[in-house]
């Protein structure tokens, strides 16, 4: 039996699909170089695409997936086996050494074996080829698990720098509040109020932070890293949307055809068939045995001829593993028609999802950001002519770092969904070059030292 079998074909549809490559860890010496290998991956500033070789290559729940596939081959070679032949026999010795020693032997084969053969091998190999798909889906759900962690703890550490931006501006608002509170131009209610708007940015920051930790883990788990190798650097920031969105026609059609899981219950269904066929084939011979059989009384000669031994099917004629095998067909059946209902659906679903997400986030690129940006501008025109205070100005920047939070949420969930809508479709959308989204908006003002900080027209 061919180890790698079954792998081979996994390795092949998963590098069709994705463009990486997967390996099944069995303790061989090329495991050494796979080790290696992971250490230079992980050595380096990491993307999506490294990351998502790493799990590939290291995940362990994947791992564990892959020895379905010795089991499955196990049992494909079984299927291809015939019985063994039985051999008995029996020796009688005379009490008081007296006459002569009486002997018999048979060697008998089931018969049956060999015209069920053929067809027992044809529904273990189908059987094999709908575990392999299985498996290689599992490998593409993976790497689709990986690619939406991995964007969102990309996101996350951007989102952390945006939460310091609001903190800053908000501990400036409130240094200024506390002084304008000692010159008597503002109430203790909005000193509170600006105070305590601080302390809670202080807790965003400290809860943003520890999301980030926790986002961080969960990428480390879907890689299987632990020791020394968790200390892996991102080599690029979230990146904007592509320039040209992907063909997004007939992809129902597409996800039918290409998703591996449809392909597996396709396969199922048919093996299912076959078993059933076998069974019924079956039903009016119970078991058939031939051989030989050698004999030798103590007062005659040796007798040598075949035997036949049959099983009459009186009472059991096999009917309930027929109508089990019916029933379990007519299951596959159903189960191949819902995983073709469900995914047309969930195709259209992810499609109006990653367009909506687009057209949101082209808003806020060419509407939003660019108004907050001029909202600031403006503030910070009439600020330095002294026709507002400082506090006006700092509630613009606060509200311009939270577009630009919302903003890169939005371009967060859009390749979130595109991630998502790619394991739908059981293959990669062709994308275009990937520009890193900016990382914040311009720093906060600080306060100033002027008089004029103390007077509002």
């Amino acid at each position: 039996m061919q180890k790698e079998r079954g792998h081979q074909e996994v390795a092949a549809l998963v590098e069709a699909r994705t463009g990486l490559k997967t390996r099944w860890d069995q303790g061989t010496p090329e495991d050494a170089e796979v080790s290696r290998h992971l250490d230079t991956l992980l050595g380096e500033p990491l993307s999506s695409d490294r990351a998502v070789e790493v799990a590939l290559l290291n995940n362990p729940a994947l791992q564990q997936t892959y020895e379905e596939l010795g089991v499955s081959q196990a049992d494909m070679v079984q299927a291809g086996l015939l019985s063994n032949p039985v051999f008995s026999g029996s020796i009688g010795v005379p009490i008081g050494n007296l006459g002569i020693t009486e002997h018999e032997f048979s060697l008998v084969q089931e018969f049956v074996d060999l015209f069920t053969l053929p067809l027992r091998k044809r529904v273990a190999k189908e059987q094999f080829i709908a575990d392999t798909l299985r498996v290689a889906h599992e490998a593409l759900s993976t790497a689709a698990d990986v690619r939406k962690a991995f964007r969102e703890f990309q996101a996350r550490r951007q989102l952390v720098e945006l939460r310091r931006e609001v903190l800053l501006a908000a501990e400036v608002s409130a240094e200024f509040a506390a002084r304008q509170r000692e010159a008597g131009n503002i109430t203790e209610l909005e000193l509170a109020t600006e105070q305590a708007t601080a302390e809670q940015s202080k807790l965003d920051l400290s809860q943003e932070e520890l999301t980030l930790v926790e986002d961080r883990e969960h990428l480390n788990r879907l890689m299987g890293l632990w020791g020394p190798r968790i200390q892996w650097t991102l080599s690029e920031s979230l990146p904007e949307l592509p320039a040209k969105e992907a063909p997004l026609e007939h992809l129902e059609t597409t996800a039918i055809k290409q998703r591996l899981d449809i392909d597996a219950a396709r396969k199922q269904a048919s093996l299912m068939w076959n078993a059933l066929e076998l069974a019924k084939t079956t039903r009016w011979f119970g078991r058939v045995e031939v051989g030989v059989h050698t004999h030798r009384d103590s007062d005659g000669p040796r007798l040598f001829g075949p035997t036949l031994s049959l099983e009459l099917p009186i009472f059991d004629q096999r009917q309930g593993l027929i109508g089990k095998l019916e029933a379990q067909y007519r299951q596959s059946e159903r189960r191949l028609t819902e995983l073709s209902v469900n995914a047309r659906s969930e195709v259209r679903a992810a499609r109006a999802r990653l367009q909506s997400l687009r057209m949101q986030a082209e808003h806020y690129r060419t509407t939003v950001l660019p108004l907050r940006d001029k909202v600031i501008a403006q503030s910070q025109l009439q600020y330095n002519a002294m026709q507002i205070g400082l506090t006006p100005l700092l509630t613009a920047k606060k509200e311009q770092v939270e577009s630009y939070r919302g903003y890169l949420e939005t371009v967060r969930d859009y390749w979130m969904a595109r991630a998502e809508l790619e394991q739908l479709l059981g293959g990669r959308l062709p994308g275009s070059t990937e520009a890193p989204v900016s990382p914040a908006p311009p720093p906060a003002p600080a306060a100033p030292e002027h008089s004029h900080e103390h007077s509002h027209p």
